[in-house]
């Protein structure tokens, strides 16, 4: 995530340490991950007003499909785990979502959704994540890694997620007011 070592390599290690793992855990974990403060808000207000909200994650289908159902997101890339007889084998199916398959999701959500790209907000913490906070229209790193935030034109260090409604114009009288 610091982008010392190449992305795909590190995820294949870190796969391969999962190998004999019951695939139930993963979901316990999914059910026990930490969230980040302002994630309620956020997603709140941002569904209220309209936006799409996808998950462009190098980390697992297991916990970015649980947090779909949570906020009710609309898209989720991630890496799925391959698993045969309840157990993960180590390996992974399909494309992994590195850095490059990251900016390529946002440019196919962008036309998808029939939105501009310079109309998308990318948000990001590791070095993974440059390329599509580049290509965004507002690209923000969030409690994000040094190299992330001196290349990254907005970053949020010390408030929770619901920062970001701040880069978007909105003010908390106004958000407590009608939200």
């Amino acid at each position: 995530m610091r982008g010392e070592i190449d992305f795909c390599e590190s995820f294949r290690q870190r796969c391969a340490l999962l190998k004999g793992l019951d695939v139930s855990v993963m979901q316990e974990i999914a059910e026990n991950l930490p969230i980040t403060e302002g994630v309620d808000r956020l997603m709140r207000i941002l569904k209220k007003v309209g936006f799409k909200i996808a998950i462009l994650s190098g980390g697992f289908t297991y916990f970015g499909n649980y947090l779909k159902q949570k906020y009710n997101i609309d898209y989720v890339y991630a890496n799925e785990l391959e698993v045969e007889n309840g157990k993960l084998t180590g390996r992974h199916v399909g494309d992994i979502v590195d850095g490059k398959r990251k900016a390529e999701l946002l440019r196919l959500i962008a036309q998808v959704e029939n939105v501009d790209i310079r109309q998308t907000v990318a948000v990001g913490d590791g070095a993974n994540d440059l390329p599509m906070i580049s290509i965004a229209g507002l690209g923000i790193a969030f409690h994000a890694k040094p190299k992330v935030k001196a290349t990254a034109k907005q970053s949020i260090s010390t408030i929770g997620l619901d920062g970001i409604l701040y880069f978007l114009g909105y003010k908390d009288s106004y958000l407590d007011e009608k939200m």
